[in-house]
């Protein structure tokens, strides 16, 4: 990539976007009030923005290595409480994505030095569900299946802080989980009864 042609490229889009609204920056500059975070992959195949076909000023974006919310990261954690409580956006989504480096790397037995500690969160996900993968043959399709649960369980640890708790108390903000399809385009709503999942143990993280 010759980075010379990223600025040739800013300069283009600025005049694309004046072209069709001559105040379009000075509106942009006025603030955001998105309706969405979308905490994602840090994969450089997966933009935000461009899968869901929205704009600046339109998704508040989090993103790390294979769409981790975990509870000691101070980034997702902030994100999350600046969105929540003070963006007052409506839905916050966990969006994974199959073919997920990080993933498959958790799943290695390589020492991945920094890594580790990472990705062993991803290890979790296998542990709390290794009956039902351990009976996928096809390993491509086992992980694609954890790619599926490490989403539904980043949505929990979600829904076990305080401002998700909250905000969907006091005015309904929802979560949802979501995976990519690096393969075909499509974004794939896993649609996750997460009363079914948590009701038996809720009051071991309920907030009031």
């Amino acid at each position: 990539m010759d980075l010379k042609n990223v600025f040739k490229n800013n300069e283009q889009w600025i005049k694309n976007k004046l072209a069709v609204d001559a105040d379009y920056f000075e509106k942009l500059g006025k603030g955001q009030n998105p309706e969405l975070l979308y905490i994602g992959c840090s994969d450089s195949r997966v933009t935000a923005e461009d899968l869901m076909g929205v704009g600046p000023g339109d998704v508040f974006v989090h993103r790390n290595i294979a769409n981790m919310v975990i509870s000691i990261d101070l980034n997702v954690m902030s994100v999350v409480n600046y969105a929540v409580d003070h963006l007052k956006v409506n839905h916050v989504v966990v969006c994974g994505h199959y073919a997920c480096g990080g993933v498959k790397a958790a799943m290695q037995s390589a020492d991945l030095g920094i890594l580790n500690p990472w990705l062993r969160n991803i290890r979790d996900v296998y542990r709390l569900h290794k009956t039902e993968l351990n009976a996928i043959e096809n390993e491509e399709k086992k992980y694609d299946r954890l790619v599926e649960l490490n989403v539904q369980e980043q949505c929990i640890n979600l829904i076990k802080t305080a401002a998700v708790q909250k905000a969907y108390r006091d005015r309904g903000l929802k979560v949802h989980g979501w995976v990519f399809d690096i393969h075909t385009g499509k974004l794939i709503d896993l649609k996750i009864d997460f009363d079914a999942i948590l009701h038996n143990i809720m009051e071991i993280y309920h907030l009031d």
